[in-house]
């Protein structure tokens, strides 16, 4: 265990920025994780899969097409949202009033065929993803060199992540979605299409995950595993925030990855445990989570 005034100021604040470089990661997919199980009531194991598919798209847009950083920004969450409409009306529709496990395995299993087929055709290795060059290099803050592009991971992340609390909490839209859930025979003689909206969300949903992907690619090597080795981070972060609790996923996402970056600095061998160590806390303390509502 380290001390703190034996560690440099400098090396600290690294740490602090990796880690809110995480918790950036943790936010965004915990944000979409929360959506899909507020709005649909459904725990989609699939999103780090589909997190993982995200960083493919944009890597092989690159390889194989050309397509740039900035276009795959805005394509891969498209596409990955255009397969989670499939997903949606093809399988998940049909248990949306069966209990959570079903829709668990199932999404579990997306998951299983969608790394199988990612590492038979590519392996385990990672593929490197360019830095973009408008974002290359570093900025000399004085206490501190700051890399631009994960200085831009975390304004990107903290952006979106707000503009969807925004729109889900604050509009007319998100109020129809919350009322589409709870009552949605009543919002359906109203003459709004439930199931579309309902489709919809899933898509916004899994398209978060996969604009999470693309901003992880050039800082992580891009491999079928990528999706797995983060998921169970991100559902703890869920559970404390609360399950289906916006906000709370956002603020847990961003303090958590900050806790976990400090922990690697003064108690390196907990850092791997810290988030379940605090999940198991606050479960025992308030079992719907930090943000959630209590029944």
């Amino acid at each position: 265990m380290s001390n703190l005034f034996d560690i440099p100021l400098p090396a600290l604040l690294g740490q602090l920025l990796l880690g809110l470089v995480n918790g950036s990661f943790y936010a965004m997919l915990s944000l979409g994780l929360a959506v899909i199980f507020g709005m649909l009531n459904i725990i989609n194991f699939a999103h780090g899969a589909l997190y993982m598919m995200g960083a493919f798209i944009a890597w092989m847009g690159l390889e194989y097409l050309g397509l740039n950083y900035w276009m795959m920004l805005l394509a891969a969450p498209l596409i990955v949202g255009v397969l989670g409409i499939l997903i949606e009306r093809l399988l998940l529709q049909w248990l949306y009033k069966l209990d959570h496990l079903y829709g668990l395995l199932l999404t579990f299993g997306i998951t299983l065929v969608t790394e199988g087929l990612f590492r038979s055709f590519y392996g385990v290795s990672g593929n490197p993803y360019p830095v973009p060059d408008a974002l290359q290099g570093a900025t000399n803050l004085g206490f501190m060199v700051l890399p631009n592009y994960r200085a831009w991971v975390v304004v990107a992340s903290v952006v979106v992540c707000l503009a969807v609390w925004a729109l889900i909490e604050k509009t007319s839209i998100g109020a129809t979605l919350r009322a589409g859930t709870e009552n949605p025979k009543l919002v359906q003689a109203f003459g709004i299409n439930v199931p579309r909206m309902i489709t919809l969300t899933y898509a916004g949903g899994v398209a978060l995950a996969a604009f999470a992907g693309v901003l992880a690619a050039p800082i992580l090597q891009v491999n079928a595993l990528m999706g797995s080795n983060l998921i169970i981070v991100v559902f703890a972060v869920v559970v404390i925030g609360g399950m289906g609790s916006i906000l709370g996923s956002i603020l847990t996402g961003l303090g958590l990855g900050v806790i976990e970056g400090l922990t690697k600095v003064f108690y390196p061998e907990a850092s791997a445990t810290v988030v379940f160590l605090i999940m198991a806390v606050v479960l025992l303390i308030r079992p719907a989570g930090l943000f959630g509502k209590e029944k």
